[in-house]
């Protein structure tokens, strides 16, 4: 995979000796023990010997590494804006950070995507974008992370700090909670159409009348003429 290759090419020269003769902006020394342990997790996932785990659950962990780094840049820059222009431009520069995956968490409807292979549709059979990028409350059956990248959702802000839901976290089954709970509350505050209740209690066999004996049905001749045939 993409994340996966170019991962295994920035590691094989560590940060320390790429750019070590590189002249390095103001606030550099207060993230980069940050960012060496960023490469150390990296590197760690990408040596991993991954026994016993499908081909595709072997990036997973190289996926949510890359998106923890770029988010950690990301909220200083642009968030807590306690990072300088010059710095930025200077990790972008150098490839320390992916600038793609950063512009785009600037757009609407991107701002916790969990990696550009999520929204690349040439990656899936169907031409269409990871299934990470549906919201929870409009995925049917069992919740499942994609398996390009390990993500579960990260387009309904369900996750830690509103983040996405990885694979490993707790939140998983959470979610699949909460996405029935809120289907249950449609149903629950859904109005009622009085024609389509009498049809359905009809279908059931239930009287049509209340319980003083007047008549309760307000359907037509000719809907009641069906309603008895089905019946039989």
């Amino acid at each position: 995979l993409a994340c996966r290759t170019a991962g295994s090419e920035l590691l094989q020269m560590s940060l320390k000796v790429r750019l070590g003769s590189k002249r390095k902006p103001a606030g550099w020394a207060d993230i980069e023990p940050a960012l060496l342990d960023f490469e150390q997790r990296m590197r760690e996932a990408v040596d991993d010997p991954h026994d016993g785990k499908r081909k595709a659950e072997s990036s997973w962990p190289i996926h949510r590494i890359h998106y923890e780094k770029n988010r950690y840049i990301y909220d200083l820059y642009y968030k807590r804006q306690a990072m300088s222009k010059e710095l930025y431009e200077f990790l972008v520069r150098e490839k320390v950070v992916d600038a793609a995956l950063i512009s785009k968490w600037r757009k609407p409807g991107y701002e916790i995507l969990c990696s550009m292979s999520a929204i690349q549709k040439g990656g899936t059979n169907f031409g269409t974008t990871s299934i990470c990028r549906v919201p929870l409350t409009q995925r049917g059956g069992q919740i499942m992370p994609s398996v390009t990248t390990g993500c579960v959702s990260c387009v309904s802000g369900d996750g830690i700090d509103g983040g996405p839901v990885w694979w490993t976290d707790p939140f998983t089954s959470w979610a699949a909670k909460k996405k029935a709970d809120k289907k249950q509350q449609r149903k629950r505050e859904a109005p009622a159409d009085p024609e389509m209740e009498a049809r359905l209690k009809a279908l059931r066999g239930e009287t049509s009348a209340s319980a003083s004996g007047t008549p309760a049905s307000t359907l037509d001749p000719e809907t009641e003429a069906r309603l008895k045939a089905l019946r039989g």
